[in-house]
């Protein structure tokens, strides 16, 4: 089953009961994307991945001319190119979407997209009537990290008392 990420815009103080905002990202293989990149990446405004697309599709073609290698060999690295962006076309959906300031809300796994919206509004509409007013996750900070002082995980809780953590309670008891 496909698996859909939920963004919703935040920048200009959007509101994020503005459902009609809403983008679903299908996560797998686009074909179109590894068909045709750089009329895939402007259609869905990738502005930074298509100028970066286009520069490393340059560099890696002119390389291997000078290399001077054959037209099969630079088909081929050709080919793998586009499939990279195929597999990774829905990450840098993604990481565009971030860069806009836009929240992922939530992941929904459906069959098709109309299954994926109708999965998410009723996760949203029960979480709403239950009085939390918060959309079902909000997963647009990146995740904590241990290093950080002040924070309630940066310190490990303290070893029980007799020091052995498992299934022994005395170090070189019977097993």
């Amino acid at each position: 089953m496909p698996v859909y990420t939920v963004h919703a815009p935040t920048a200009n103080g959007g509101d994020i009961q503005a459902t009609d905002g809403f983008l679903f990202v299908r996560d797998g293989f686009h074909f179109w994307a590894a068909i045709l990149g750089v009329i895939w990446l402007a259609w869905h405004r990738l502005w930074i991945a298509m100028i970066g697309w286009i520069v490393l599709m340059t560099v890696v073609d002119v390389a291997m001319v000078q290399l001077r290698l054959g037209s099969t060999a630079i088909f081929f690295v050709d080919l793998l190119l586009a499939l990279l962006l195929g597999f990774e076309a829905s990450s840098l959906r993604r990481w565009s979407y971030s860069r806009r300031n836009w929240r992922q809300l939530d992941i929904i796994v459906a069959d098709d997209l109309e299954a994926a919206e109708r999965r998410f509004f009723e996760r949203w509409g029960t979480r709403r009537a239950a009085g939390s007013g918060q959309p079902p996750v909000d997963r647009g900070a990146p995740p904590p990290v241990r290093d950080r002082s002040g924070q309630s995980f940066a310190n490990p809780p303290p070893l029980p008392a007799g020091g052995i953590i498992g299934l022994f309670p005395e170090p070189g008891g019977q097993r």
